[in-house]
Order: C-alpha cells, then structure tokens, then sequence
C-alpha cells in the first residue's frame, strides 16, 4: 500500500494549528513510532503513559520523516522538515490519520462497544449475526481483528489512531458494510477513536478496573462518558440502564437515546425464562427465544446485541432466529467437558472483581447440590494492586477450594503479586486456598482435585495464547493445558 497526500490536503481537519515549512510536501504515511518514520513519514510526538515523543523527533527525522506533529516546538528547527505545533497532538494525530486514509470510517456503519466487561462478547456476536445475515462485516476486538472472513490478530483492544484507521481502510477496500469495535477507556482518553463515525455506541456495565491508569473510579467513569458526550444526533447510544452508571453515560449525549435491561421497562427487555450449562431461555421484547450462551450476564449481552440489530433496521425474526445458534466469544465462558474424566473446566477471561463475581454466581446457579467448583486465578504484574485483595475475596467466599496462581505477571515477581491476594481471604477460608505459583502446575493441581461432577474455573486470562513475563510473551493457552489434561481432542 503506498498512499501519497500533499500535507495541506490532510490539515484540513478543523482544529487550529501553527505551522514553520510548507505544507505542498508529500506525506507517504504517518506514525507515533520515531523507529518506523522512513522516508516522507509524518512522525506525531505524542505524550504518552510512560514516555515523551517529543523526545524521540531527532530520531524521526534522522530515519526520513519529512513532517513532524507537536505540542512544542523542538529547540532544534530543521529547515527541511514541515512541523506543526496543536494544543492535542493525540487528538489531531486521529484526525490526520482519518484524513490521509480517505476518513474510511464514512464507509460503512461503524458501532463501538464500551464498559467493563461483555465488550469482547457483544462485539463478536455482533460480527457474527451481521455475517450471517449476509453483510460483509468487521470486527476490532481483544481477541481479534476480522477483515469480511480473514483474521488479523489483535494486541490491544483498541489500536492506536493510525493502526485503527489503516486496519478501516482496508475493510472499506474489502467492502464491509458494517464494523463492530470495541473501544476501551484507554482509548477514548488517548483520543485513539478521535476522527472516526461512529453510527452507535453501547454501553455494557462499569466496575473497579483499570486504576492503574485512570488512578480514580470518577476519571474512569469520565473516559468512557466522554466516548457517549461525542457522538452525534444521528447516532444511537444505547446503554445497560440496569447498570448504575448507565443513565450517566448518556445524560449529556446528542445521540438517541436507547436502554436495554433484564429487570426495569427499556427500549430492550428480556426476561430469564430458563438457565442451565447449556444456555438460556429468554422472553426477549416478548418473543421466546432458546440461546446457546450461558448465565446472566449473557443474557445483557444478547439483549444489547438484539438492542443494535433493531436499531441498525434488521428484521427481529432473521435477528432471534440467528441469534440462538450463535456461541459467546472465545475464553468467555468456555466450557471444556473432559472424555477421561466427568469433570467440567470452565475458562474465563475474567480478570477484575466484577467480572470474577459474576462468573462464579453463574457457577453456583448452574451446579448439582454435591458439585464443588474449585477456582484457579491470579492477577496480572503492573496494573492495579488496589484490586487483588478483593479478587481473593471474591473467589475464596464463591469456591470450594482455591488455588492463588500467576497470571501475567509481566515485571513483578508472582510470589509478590499472590502475598497482595492473600490478605482479602477471610481468615476461616485460608484452609482451602493454596498457593502454586507456575500457572501450568496450578491449573493442573486444580483438574487434578476434581471428582465427578465438580466445576473447575480457569480465570484471568481466556482467549490469550501467551503469559507475559520480564517483557517478553511466552505460548501459553488455558484451554490446550485443560485439553490436555482431559483428555479432550480439538
């Protein structure tokens, strides 16, 4: 791909600016990256989380960028290269990128998906209805990034600013017609989406996560708010009003507003008929329907994904009826019945207090009366510690044994990270918790207590096919140590 746009072609984007150099020169990409700004690159110096791009323009320049985007202007001037100084160079960075790939979000209906947890479920089911429903589709996600049918693999939940709209370009060269994202609070405070269309926005829940980032609960709650507050009047917003936070996502959006519940009057209401390991019966805007997926939280997510069915003008009867074939996503609720043993392992991306409650009373709803569920969880290394007590709690108080274990530790030591945990394991329930450090040996020990019938929850890492540590990535999968161990074959 070799995109050519003179540099005033793409400023045109409404937001002041300075600028010293001509704006005629050719632009052959843009990046935040100073390693990859080759030849004719835009380099945007960008403050971020840890480090300074300002820092890093004499590297730009010497690797060939011809343009530079900052927020300051650099003690050195090279007369040269173009450079354009912005109160927000994330903001215009966004901008930029969306112009220079031809605003690719213009295309097609674009929706993003925001909250704590459900967004990677809603996301993929979304992509899997509209594709079944005949469209071409595409998908952002944690898991993946689909392009109509070809997977790309994803590494973070929502790609930087010129990532997302070069991965956008392409699936309006392939023809998609609608695109489902998952937009992280990371993201929206970073500007990441900024310049993008969006045709909606849901919201699924908010709770205790990412405070190693967003430092309080309130800039939290701000970040994926601010994603609702800059929508347009065409669009929709619609959230989980059976959330506390749901009515504050949308109080100050130009959107349409649309609520979707289990248990209040909403544009989108379902009533549990039924719940069992293998799936739900809803009453879902009074029509039955039998869904492969399991637990409640399911059930909000089927009712959001039917919520933006309807509000993107589909038939409800095509809707329901692809909707009850339709699995949930990848490390969401996998379940893994073993062939040697009668045992059920059950693998969860949960890795935050709520998303570990809510798994583990899906659990209990779903046992036999001699059934013990045994839990194997850990907390990731460098993120917020704030939440590992609390996740020990939870666990200990909704299991019969416990194994405290690793997850990705990334630069601290699993050791460190369990003696954090510890503490919120009341002190009656410290008899059934041990502590196995090395993840491969405690999920085995966790199969390994299992009798018939028992319940093993794998949780904390999912879909994820690595362990991150001392900054490296090593294979590792939940579900082929569990396939193993049971016997299971792919």
């Amino acid at each position: 791909m070799n995109i050519l746009k003179t540099l005033n072609e793409i400023l045109t984007v409404g937001l002041p600016f300075e600028i010293k150099g001509s704006d005629e020169i050719e632009i052959s990409g843009i990046t935040l990256d100073s390693r990859k700004a080759v030849d004719g690159f835009l380099f945007a110096a960008i403050q971020g989380f840890t480090l300074d791009g300002h820092q890093f323009i004499e590297k730009a320049i010497e690797s060939g960028a011809v343009a530079v985007l900052c927020e300051k202007w650099p003690d050195r001037i090279d007369e040269k290269v173009t450079y354009i100084k912005v109160e927000d160079s994330s903001e215009m960075t966004g901008r930029l990128a969306s112009a220079y790939y031809d605003y690719p979000s213009n295309g097609f209906e674009l929706v993003g998906i925001t909250g704590t947890n459900g967004k990677t479920t809603v996301a993929t089911i979304l992509y899997r209805l509209f594709t079944k429903l005949g469209y071409k589709v595409g998908l952002v996600s944690t898991v993946e990034n689909i392009i109509a049918g070809k997977t790309i693999p994803a590494q973070l939940t929502t790609p930087d600013s010129v990532a997302l709209n070069e991965l956008m370009w392409k699936m309006n060269e392939e023809g998609c017609e609608y695109v489902f994202m998952e937009v992280s609070s990371h993201a929206v405070d970073q500007n990441r989406i900024a310049g993008l269309n969006f045709r909606g926005g849901v919201f699924t829940n908010i709770s205790h996560d990412h405070l190693d980032y967003h430092k309080t609960f309130k800039a939290y709650i701000s970040a994926k708010k601010k994603f609702f507050d800059e929508l347009k009047p065409e669009a929709f917003a619609l959230t989980n009003s059976d959330d506390r936070n749901g009515e504050v996502m949308i109080q100050n959006t130009k959107a349409n507003k649309r609520r979707y519940s289990l248990r209040k009057i909403a544009d989108y209401k379902s009533k549990i008929m039924e719940s069992s390991v293998e799936g739900l019966q809803l009453e879902m805007n009074n029509i039955d329907v039998h869904l492969k997926l399991v637990g409640q939280f399911n059930a909000y997510n089927a009712t959001a994904v039917f919520g933006v069915a309807m509000e993107l003008d589909q038939d409800r009867f095509k809707v329901l009826q692809i909707l009850s074939s339709l699995q949930s996503a990848e490390g969401r609720f996998d379940l893994i019945k073993g062939e040697k043993a009668d045992v059920f392992a059950i693998v969860d991306y949960a890795h935050t207090p709520d998303a570990l409650e809510k798994v583990l009373d899906t659990i209990q709803k779903l046992k036999g009366a001699t059934t013990q569920i045994i839990t194997v969880v850990g907390c990731g290394g460098n993120r917020d510690k704030s939440k590992r007590p609390k996740m020990a709690k939870i666990a200990s108080e909704k299991s019969d044994r416990l194994i405290l274990t690793s997850d990705n530790p990334r630069n601290e030591d699993p050791e460190d990270i369990i003696d954090d945990m510890v503490p919120g394991i009341p002190q009656h329930k410290t008899q059934k918790m041990i502590r196995i450090s090395e993840r491969r040996s405690a999920i085995i020990a966790g199969l390994s207590m299992a009798q018939a019938g028992d319940i093993v929850l794998i949780a904390g890492k999912g879909h994820e096919k690595y362990q991150e540590i001392k900054g490296e990535r090593f294979p590792f999968d939940d579900k082929e140590i569990v396939r193993e161990f049971l016997g299971q074959k792919r």
